[in-house]
């Protein structure tokens, strides 16, 4: 895990999440990247399903599509975010499909809060411009591509606890925002 630099003042630990905070958003939603922040600013580690899923099978999430499938890597998928959620608190950038599978979905629900890094099709294209490592985009046109994952996914997405947009903010301006959410999430869990 690398540091990032915040200059923004670490959460206190007694407002820290008491349970794993999880980003979901499709690819170039910012999910690594504000998840690193805020795992810097509430002390939490910060977690990266895929990397998970790739050190329990040994290859690249690229190799798991083309070698078994995606509905291999989904299955893998499945069982590490079953895992990492039964662990201690943290700060879990789930991949752009596993809030979409309802097992999954049920689990992130019930044991996490959940933040939905919304962001339209322009800075979604901009991110992943000539990104290699995801799958799904590496067949066909990238802008066709992520308007009919919005379409089948952002409805999904709309079922997470907290909604922030993203956009071209600077990172930490938008990590200053899923702060106050949670905050104000867990003010009216505890209301």
């Amino acid at each position: 895990m690398n540091a990032v630099a915040d200059p923004q003042p670490a959460v206190p630990l007694d407002r820290a999440p008491d349970r794993t905070v999880v980003l979901v958003g499709l690819m170039g939603a910012g999910k690594t990247c504000i998840g690193r922040r805020l795992a810097s600013r509430t002390g939490l580690a910060f977690i990266d399903a895929d990397a998970e899923i790739e050190k329990a099978a040994g290859c690249t999430v690229s190799e798991i599509f083309a070698r078994y499938g995606e509905a291999a890597f989904r299955d893998g998928e499945r069982r590490v975010m079953a895992r990492l959620l039964a662990d201690k608190p943290s700060i879990l950038a789930a991949g752009g499909g596993a809030f979409m599978d309802p097992s999954t979905r049920a689990l992130i629900l019930g044991n996490a809060i959940s933040i939905w890094l919304r962001a339209d099709l322009d800075t979604l294209v901009a991110r992943t411009k000539g990104r290699t490592h995801r799958p799904l985009l590496n067949d066909g046109d990238a802008r066709t591509t992520l308007a009919r994952l919005m379409d089948q996914r952002y409805p999904v997405y709309a079922q997470a606890d907290i909604t922030v947009d993203t956009g071209l903010d600077n990172p930490n301006h938008t990590c200053t925002r899923v702060l106050a959410a949670i905050e104000d999430f867990r003010g009216h869990e505890r209301a």
